[in-house]
């Protein structure tokens, strides 16, 4: 039954009941997802358009956002197109500001109503991430009413009836529908983004690759084509590449691993340098005979300490997953080479005898440190000069 919240046009409602009210922003209507938290304390913008975050509602835990605006450079996802290739919604504590920063050519508020992000301002993110820590990341459904007319029950029922991320292929409808070839390097101050001109080729498979991994590959020095998530290892190898990435992107690995898992097994077996990140090193580790698994919270942020065992360095990261790899599940041909210092899960991995990789975190950032940038390089030295 729809009822009048008095003082709330938004709300966000549990599939246990739970309502957090407030003043909903950017889009109207209502989005069904995954609440998770990010602890990155700038980036909203490229947080809410990057892929991984397909289905997901998104809680801010630090409390501005606004300021800097919004731009068409810093858009992060590739394929689709639209706000369902992306964060669904987005919780924060205040209201969206105005902007203030050179870069921003449009405000937050009515950038979110443009791609159908709908928000909800002036609830308590810290109760939320609280919740989220001890009980796991719940099943939800935001609305935003300019009238504040709700039906609360109903809300709650279609949270509770949605299934989750797990066993649900993000991939294909994340990933690029054609291959197209990449030549923009990372952002240089003051000239932007230049073309670079690669001599060694490389195939990245977009599973819902952000931009700048593939400004952070190009900046190597190499030359980029992105291909669909369901290209064949065949047409792969058919463009003789010299290396080959595994993207990011969102869903249940394992599900969208039932066509690709086949597929990288054989890249793999052909011995060209392969690189998986985030998605693509789940199902990296899934085809060298892992196990993936559903976590509660998830990894979300800016501030992750990750330790290369490879060289004993600690390094801060961006993290942006809700499932692992089980580290226990590891064959013996696989070495793991990353570990979160959080809480010990597995954050890389690389076979003992060939020049392939992977990582959970996100060496590009954006947003976040730069301190992993180095395995784009490491990857480039695969291939040799």
């Amino acid at each position: 039954m729809t009822e009048l919240i008095k003082g709330a046009t938004g709300v966000l409602v549990l599939a246990d009941g739970t309502v957090f009210q407030g003043v909903g922003v950017g889009a109207t209507g209502d989005a069904l997802g995954e609440v998770v938290f990010n602890t990155a304390m700038t980036g909203y913008q490229e947080i809410l358009t990057d892929p991984s975050y397909m289905s997901q509602i998104l809680a801010f835990t630090f409390p501005h956002v606004g300021n800097v605006g919004v731009n068409v450079e810093d858009v992060e996802q590739m394929g689709g197109g639209g706000a369902q290739t992306a964060a669904v919604g987005a919780l924060f504590r205040d209201l969206p500001t105005d902007p203030a920063n050179w870069r921003a050519d449009g405000d937050f508020d009515g950038w979110m109503k443009r791609r159908g992000v709908v928000g909800l301002a002036g609830i308590d993110t810290r109760a939320l991430t609280k919740r989220i820590r001890d009980h796991g990341a719940p099943h939800a459904v935001i609305a935003h009413d300019p009238e504040g007319r709700f039906d609360l029950e109903a809300l709650a029922a279609k949270a509770k009836a949605w299934t989750g991320l797990v066993g649900l292929d993000l991939a294909k409808p994340a990933s690029t529908l054609q291959a197209f070839d990449w030549d923009e390097g990372l952002w240089d101050w003051p000239e932007g983004y230049p073309t670079v001109q690669g001599r060694k080729s490389v195939v990245v498979v977009d599973y819902g690759v952000k931009r700048n991994i593939l400004r952070a590959l190009a900046s190597t020095g190499v030359k980029i084509s992105v291909v669909p998530a369901t290209t064949s290892a065949e047409d792969i190898l058919a463009r003789d590449p010299d290396g080959i990435v595994l993207s990011n992107g969102p869903g249940d690995p394992a599900a969208t691993g039932e066509y690709a898992v086949p597929e990288i097994r054989k890249l793999v077996d052909s011995g060209k340098p392969v690189m998986g990140i985030c998605l693509g090193h789940q199902m990296l580790a899934l085809a060298l005979g892992a196990r993936t698994m559903k976590m509660d919270q998830g990894h979300h942020g800016a501030n992750h300490p990750v330790k290369d065992l490879t060289t004993g360095k600690v390094e801060i990261v961006s993290m942006n997953h809700g499932f692992t790899v089980d580290r226990d599940s590891l064959p013996e041909a696989v070495q793991e080479t990353h570990v979160s210092l959080f809480d010990g899960t597995n954050c890389g991995i690389a076979l003992k005898d060939r020049p392939v990789f992977s990582v959970q975190h996100h060496p590009e950032a954006s947003p976040g440190p730069t301190d992993s940038l180095y395995l784009f390089d490491r990857f480039r030295a695969y291939m040799g000069d």
